[in-house]
């Protein structure tokens, strides 16, 4: 048994056409298909990662440590 991950998409017509390696011509196959629709992220984030993220944070409120002093650099020319 091989298992085979495929991002295919389903036609307007609701046919789904699958394309098998190179390697696995001419036999009989028993297929059991397992789908999971893509939902749409925005920029790479996972569709719910705002609504479980905001309001998030149960502990002491945060604050910003002094950041002492930058040293003085020449000028670049």
């Amino acid at each position: 048994m091989q298992s085979l991950t495929l991002h295919t998409r389903v036609g307007k017509d609701g046919i789904l056409k699958l394309e098998m390696p190179s390697d696995v011509i001419d036999t009989e196959l028993e297929i059991v298909l397992i789908f999971n629709p893509i939902t749409k992220s925005v920029a790479g984030w996972s569709p719910d990662f705002f609504t479980e993220v905001i309001g998030g944070w149960q502990g002491e409120p945060l604050a910003r440590e002094p950041q002492g002093q930058y040293e003085t650099r020449n000028e670049l020319k």
